[in-house]
């Protein structure tokens, strides 16, 4: 019998006693290295069947710096203990620093929105009059919790 082929095809001949399954598509293959520094002889582990064990095994770390508002550095370590680790939500949930900036930032977001929808202050900041004692309110604030701040 003459088999019809096209071009790029390949035979795949059918065979009863064959037991090895072809490999879904749907899978991927993640190569990373996982340590901060390179080995100096490569070794090939084996029995590593599930990224949790390939967590356990190579425990990735990473070692980052961060500025501060004063422009000093913030040295921290990320630890990955899973592909998730590497989010944003839980590198932020790892570092003091991270935490701190999401912080601010959070308040800083809610006080725009403030800002934005408070009909009495907006009034209020188009007197020039009411602007001026407003600044002045503000800074008398400022000034206070610097002065609890330095006690």
């Amino acid at each position: 019998m003459i088999s019809q082929y096209e071009i790029g095809g390949n035979e795949v001949k059918i065979d009863a006693s064959e037991s090895i399954a072809a490999i879904p598509e749907n899978r991927t293959m993640l190569v990373e290295q996982l340590t901060s520094e390179e080995p100096v002889n490569p070794e090939i582990i084996t029995g590593l069947t599930t990224i949790e064990q390939v967590f356990e095994h190579y425990k990735p770390q990473i070692d980052a710096e961060f500025q501060n508002e004063d422009g000093q550095p913030v040295k921290e370590t990320f630890h990955f203990r899973n592909v998730s680790d590497f989010g944003v939500k839980k590198l932020t949930e790892q570092s003091p620093f991270l935490k701190k900036v999401n912080t601010e930032k959070d308040f800083y977001d809610n006080l725009i929105k403030q800002l934005r929808s408070n009909k009495v202050l907006q009034r209020a900041l188009e007197n020039a009059e009411s602007k001026q004692a407003f600044i002045a309110a503000l800074q008398g604030v400022l000034s206070e919790l610097n002065e609890a701040e330095n006690v």
